[in-house]
């Protein structure tokens, strides 16, 4: 059976002059309620009472109290749409099932009736409501739309309206259950419902069948139900305040964000707005890893008269709030400093609660991924301690969280650009590499194809000059081959393919080897002159001596390319205070800016440019030498007073414990 029609349009069109109101589920339920509780305050009355629910998930709610309602009558009907186990019976009370397609299914009705008075509730939801309510569900599947539910219809206390819906409620349960027609004839004689059309003239009359009864019961549930829903309205609008004050803080921080990559304005930001949003005494913010020992103050929020801690060194080693931060990665929070057990029994916080008066303590971590990135901390200093709230927990995390995500981005973001110079540095070699090779493949290809061809093509040729075309050819195939050599040399020390074998060595015997390749390459070019001075009592070196003699004489190739033949080369070596040897080797030439102290060590460096010097060479020398220096744990860097002024290249080696040579050596060679 299906019955579509509503109760309250019925109602509406027999009684004309009613006008149906609009009420809240939260009225309704009050209403219900009080007239309930009029019905069990009676002692002698056994009144008529028909309750109709939407569903019977709403019935369940209620079924506790018309149980105690079947205490004080026979006569109770309770209808609902069945979900589960609601069906029809007639145990405590009569129970009427009807079907979901039924208009009941929309309405909310409660009709008491008594011989001295008469209440009746018909109302219908809201076809807006029930839009409305549909839309945000399916929004926001987990949020409870119920208490913000709208109904429209009519509550009044006048019998004739009274007796005017139990009529129609009784048409609706005797067409569900047509074997309670002999209980409800019963009630309709009893009470005088149905029989005759029921106008406003006449529902008037009938309402003055009321008699003078006990209203306290009803009046107090109304009040206690009126105030526990303003309670609960006032609840609401905090809730609501401190969301919004809550989304207007990680509103504030998330625009610092977006407006500034950099990191320490964005840490300010959340540190002023964090601990003026919480009125705490003081706000700190700082970075910090799970390994750290302690922390630089940096940002700071402070109220009231109290020490500031910015600059200070915060400790963090002997710190068990931060150790339980690390271990659980979660916040920790002392209500309570005087009665914490962590506090007094650690004289590293009992002597920093002491100093900075902290009598409540949060540390909050900032963590992306699992990676610890900072802590957030908020210190209380008032007298009494601070009583914390759930919503400011809450809001401490969602900053520590926003927090977080903004390091990480400013980390990237400062990632991204060393990425950026990285990849124009490797642009820059790429072009210098293939300017540098192009002209220093080019060249030496260029006399050989010609003195090859010039010999191919003229038999005839003297043999002095045959031999000079010999000559230049040999030369500049050994300058390609030593070109093409150090392309390899540097690209196995970069990848770190390079076996060392160190072993115990005197400096002045590499010196030696250095100076004697050096003559070798250079037998037709006037050198500078060279001169040694190596320190008295020197201790042996430890290092790879194949790549230590190449070091110093690639140095002094160096400095015999950039000083005239009248020039001086001085290699000197002295110990330091370092446990290590210092080789110096000094020129009287060219110079360097001192702004390229730096850069001359760099791949493919040209002091005067790739395609306009005036000495050969692929700029690999000293990106070379820092290379190998660097791979046995030395030093090496270069101090000139600018053009013209000569060069000095320094680099250190490990000495050998306990060693030292027996005599002192200073040689000088022309």
């Amino acid at each position: 059976m299906s019955i579509s029609t509503s109760v309250l349009s019925d109602m509406l069109q027999a009684l004309p002059h009613l006008r149906p109101q609009l009420y809240f589920k939260a009225s309704l339920t009050a209403l219900s309620h009080a007239m309930e509780d009029q019905v069990l305050a009676a002692t002698l009355e056994q009144p008529l009472v028909i309750a109709s629910f939407q569903r019977e998930r709403f019935y369940r709610q209620e079924a506790h109290r018309y149980q105690r309602l079947a205490l004080r009558s026979n006569q109770i009907y309770v209808l609902s749409a069945p979900e589960t186990d609601f069906t029809n019976s007639s145990e405590y009370y009569e129970k009427i099932a009807f079907e979901p397609d039924d208009a009941l299914s929309q309405e909310w009705h409660l009709v008491v009736i008594a011989q001295n008075y008469a209440t009746c509730l018909v109302c219908r939801e809201s076809l807006g409501s029930l839009a409305k309510n549909r839309q945000l569900r399916e929004l926001s599947p987990g949020l409870d739309m119920d208490a913000a539910r709208r109904f429209e219809g009519i509550w009044t206390a006048e019998r004739g309206v009274s007796l005017k819906a139990a009529e129609l409620l009784f048409e609706r349960i005797l067409a569900y259950r047509p074997e309670l027609a002999g209980k409800i004839e019963q009630a309709r004689q009893r009470f005088g419902i149905g029989g005759r059309k029921i106008d406003a003239e006449a529902s008037q009359q009938l309402s003055e069948y009321a008699c003078d009864i006990d209203t306290d019961p009803f009046v107090q549930r109304l009040v206690t139900y009126l105030q526990a829903s303003q309670y609960k309205l006032h609840k609401a609008y905090r809730s609501i305040s401190a969301q919004a004050r809550k989304e207007r803080l990680v509103n504030s921080i998330s625009t610092a964000i977006r407006r500034s990559l950099n990191p320490q304005e964005i840490l300010k930001v959340a540190a002023q707005e964090l601990g003026q949003h919480l009125g705490a005494c003081r706000c700190l913010i700082y970075r910090a890893q799970a390994t750290d020992t302690q922390a630089i103050i940096e940002h700071e929020f402070l109220s009231f008269d109290v020490l500031s801690l910015l600059g200070h060194a915060w400790p963090l080693e002997n710190n068990p709030l931060f150790q339980e931060v690390v271990l659980l990665g979660e916040g920790v929070r002392v209500a309570d400093t005087v009665n914490d057990s962590r506090v007094s029994g650690s004289k590293t916080l009992w002597q920093i609660v002491e100093r900075f008066a902290i009598r409540s303590w949060l540390m909050e971590p900032v963590v992306f991924q699992g990676r610890l990135l900072g802590i957030v901390e908020l210190h209380y200093c008032g007298e009494n301690p601070h009583d914390w709230q759930a919503g400011e927990l809450d809001l401490v995390k969602a900053i520590a969280t926003q927090i977080g995500a903004a390091l990480i981005q400013a980390e990237a973001y400062a990632n991204l650009e060393e990425l950026n110079q990285q990849l124009e540095a490797l642009d820059r070699t790429r072009s210098n590499l293939i300017a540098i090779t192009g002209h220093e493949l080019r060249t030496p290809l260029s006399t050989i194809q010609v003195c090859l061809e010039s010999l191919a093509s003229e038999p005839d040729m003297p043999l002095e000059l045959r031999q000079v075309m010999l000559n230049t050819a040999l030369a500049d195939s050994d300058r390609m081959r030593k070109l093409i050599q150090d392309f390899l040399t540097l690209s196995n020390l970069e990848s770190g393919r390079v076996e060392w074998h160190p072993e115990s060595l005197t400096l002045q015997e590499c010196v030696d080897l250095a100076l004697s390749r050096i003559r070798t390459r250079m037998t037709t070019d006037k050198l500078p002159e060279i001169t040694t001075e190596i320190a008295r009592n020197l201790p042996l070196v430890r290092a790879d001596g194949d790549w230590l003699v190449e070091v110093l004489a690639k140095l002094v190739d160096n400095a015999c390319k950039f000083t005239p033949p009248e020039g001086q080369i001085t290699i000197k070596a002295t110990r330091n205070n370092k446990q290590m040897v210092e080789v110096t080797v000094a020129d009287t030439g060219r110079g360097i800016e001192p702004n390229r102290l730096e850069v001359v060590f760099d791949r493919f460096y040209q002091e005067e440019g790739a395609l306009r010097r005036s000495t050969g060479g692929t700029g690999l020398g000293l990106a070379i030498c820092r290379q190998i220096v660097n791979g046995w744990g030395g030093e090496i860097w270069a101090e000139s007073n600018g053009k013209n002024q000569g060069s000095e290249f320094h680099f250190t080696i490990p000495i050998v414990e306990g060693s030292q040579e027996q005599k002192t050596s200073k040689v000088k060679s022309q």
